[in-house]
């Protein structure tokens, strides 16, 4: 660039990015794909009780790590706060499911964790950590895996979620002294506080706040049109990744020529400012992440659109949130910023690449509220500095639709209490209206990925409809001693995870529900071999064969398949009893039960089968069982397409 010669810096430029870019994305397309995108919505997913393929495994940490490590130095415009979660959720998950055997990473202590409500604490402490660490905020990490993540909260989970995110808070500090030495290039610059705004005071009158009221009620709308076009980006990217591997490189890449078209080009369109005669400020600057970036200028000047587009997105923010006696912007290269920053982060999310949601939204949403401040100056007296960290706020609620958990992030970000009010405003007003138009962007990526998410409230028709009217068959059940050769073929021929038992004469008086035994349990039962040549009750001594951690939540791809029973012939016939692994206190309701009463109770419980028994006497003891997608709106409104659905609440 100092030699003028524009078009090879551009080609080095664009070329570098390009080539990170494609790293990121054959990581992504060829070890794990379940690390594309956020990895928020994955794992309020599997807090949701959605325990999908891979999603938590370790080649997904590595590939989280690496891949965001190489997406954000592409200059994408991407996060790495959303990856962040992730991986704290990944991490979190290992230590759950006893370390890893493959990659020989295994305790035994760790064995006390291998069931489901520990699992999940864990990766609640996970996600909590992913946020701390990410904005340098422990108690903005609590409230987000509280307001977010988790479905099911206990008082428990608060004291540990504090613990992790304390423990984080400590260890970044250490960090981060280490690296005030500068022994770690750019980490480590502003301390804990990463944004600091508070130098600038703040007193508010009427206008001011008329002025953070359209503020609030633009960004709202801004926040929902983003949502929409990310939801039709997403999907249609989804089906060119359909389309193999080599496709999902191809998009990365292109999108890296996009975003290093425009953060070259865009640039030359801005004029330049002669740098302030200030002597504390070295203008032009000479580091990499200088405020004042020469570009194309003469000496003597500054460009100030490449102080935005060429720094780090960190940097950006900084620049956008200083109050305006340091730095000042012309109005058109923050518009300009603005809407490059928009469309890009609406186009890059959905690639193939580690891509957090945050710093996009904080970046346009930060610009956003510096041109409003501009246009705002005759009614209001409140710093364009300021205008803009409620920018940033209020892009953030009508995007993600968080509220507690944002305003304290924002706060511990920036370190300015005196704020509060406003930013508090900011938010209620652009996630309101946001609500009026559509969902925050992690539900909608749940949907479109065909995750069976389970809402904290019933859809209102569901109230009409009783739970006999929506169990699928047919219906597998197991009598209380049953043969080996009946269990093995239904094993073979279903793909239900839960059994109904069933006793009946001579071992009760009339056939009774026993409990419910699960296909992990039965294939452990199996592989041991306890079988019985009479139909008659174990001995208690069989059973001291199979330890009990056996029966503990197997890791991902670690548990018993059918494939690994060695049944010959001659066992076939045998019996096997299934009291010792049944549980004989499944949740029931009764078949006239609203649906919507049902569907409270299975979440509130975090249930994956509920048993739906007769009402009246001399029927079989079970009607059916009720799993996660007999309440999905899909299958219910599929039974009865007549039914009036809501689309917003």
């Amino acid at each position: 660039m100092s030699k003028q010669r524009y078009f090879e810096a551009f080609l080095v430029y664009a070329g570098l990015n390009m080539v990170l870019a494609a790293a990121a994305g054959a990581l992504c397309a060829y070890i794990a794909p379940a690390a594309a995108g956020s990895g928020i919505p994955e794992v309020k997913a599997y807090l949701n009780g959605i325990d999908a393929h891979s999603i938590l495994a370790p080649t997904t940490l590595f590939v989280k790590i690496v891949g965001s490590i190489l997406g954000v130095s592409a200059g994408l415009v991407v996060g790495k706060e959303g990856p962040m979660v992730h991986t704290g959720a990944c991490i979190a998950s290992i230590l759950g499911q006893g370390g890893s055997r493959k990659y020989g990473l295994t305790s035994s202590w760790l064995r006390y964790f291998k069931n489901d409500r520990d699992r999940r604490d864990m990766i609640t402490c996970g996600a909590a950590a992913g946020v701390a660490a990410a904005f340098r905020s422990p108690v903005g990490g609590i409230l987000f895996a509280l307001e977010e993540a988790a479905s099911w909260w206990r008082s428990a989970l608060l004291w540990r979620t504090f613990f992790t995110t304390a423990v984080v808070a400590i260890v970044l500090k250490a960090g981060i002294q280490f690296c005030s030495t500068g022994k770690c290039g750019l980490f480590g610059e502003g301390g804990l506080i990463l944004y600091d705004v508070s130098s600038a005071q703040v007193t508010y009158s009427g206008g001011d706040i008329v002025a953070v009221i359209v503020l609030g009620t633009v960004a709202g709308i801004l926040g929902s049109i983003y949502n929409c076009l990310v939801d039709k980006v997403v999907r249609t990217y989804s089906i060119i990744n359909e389309k193999g591997p080599a496709f999902k490189i191809y998009l990365v890449v292109a999108i890296s020529l996009l975003t290093s078209c425009c953060y070259y080009f865009l640039p030359w369109i801005a004029n330049c400012i002669p740098c302030p005669t200030d002597p504390t400020v070295t203008c032009p600057s000479v580091d990499e992440s200088g405020e004042y970036k020469i570009f194309q200028c003469p000496p003597g000047y500054y460009n100030d659109l490449a102080s935005l587009f060429l720094n780090t997105n960190d940097d950006a923010i900084r620049n956008l949130f200083s109050p305006k006696i340091n730095k000042e912007f012309h109005i058109s290269s923050l518009f300009i910023f603005f809407a490059a920053v928009y469309f890009l982060g609406i186009i890059t999310y959905g690639i193939a690449v580690p891509s957090g949601l945050f710093i996009p939204v904080i970046l346009a949403g930060a610009a956003y509220g510096r041109v409003l401040g501009r246009l705002f100056e005759p009614i209001t007296k409140l710093d364009r500095g300021l205008f803009s960290l409620l920018g940033a706020a209020s892009f953030l609620g009508g995007t993600m639709r968080m509220t507690v958990s944002l305003c304290v992030i924002l706060l511990e970000l920036t370190n300015d209490l005196l704020l509060l009010p406003l930013v508090m405003l900011v938010l209620l007003i652009s996630k309101s209206v946001a609500d009026c138009f559509n969902k925050g962007v992690y539900d909608q990526i749940l949907k479109i990925k065909g995750l069976p998410y389970l809402e904290a409230y019933a859809e209102p028709y569901m109230r009409n409809i009783a739970t006999r009217d929506v169990v699928s068959g047919p219906l597998m059940t197991f009598s209380g001693i049953e043969k080996v050769g009946n269990i093995l073929h239904v094993l073979n021929t279903t793909r239900h995870n839960g059994f109904p038992v069933i006793d009946e004469p001579p071992f009760s008086e009339t056939p009774e529900l026993c409990g419910l035994v699960l296909r992990s349990y039965l294939l452990v039962l199996l592989k041991a071999k306890n079988f019985t040549r009479e139909r008659t009750f174990a001995n208690p001594s069989i059973l001291e064969k199979v330890s009990s951690l056996d029966f503990g939540k197997a890791g991902s791809g670690k548990g018993v398949k059918l494939e690994d029973l060695d049944i010959q012939d001659e066992d076939l016939d045998m019996y096997v009893d299934l009291h010792p692994i049944a549980n004989t206190s499944p949740h029931t309701v009764v078949e006239t039960m609203s649906l919507a009463k049902a569907a409270i109770i299975f979440r509130q419980h975090g249930l994956r089968h509920m048993c739906v028994v007769p009402k009246s006497q001399g029927r079989p003891p079970i009607v059916g069982i009720l799993t996660r997608h007999d309440f999905m709106p899909e299958h219910v409104l599929g039974l009865y397409p007549d039914i009036k659905h809501h689309k917003w609440h």
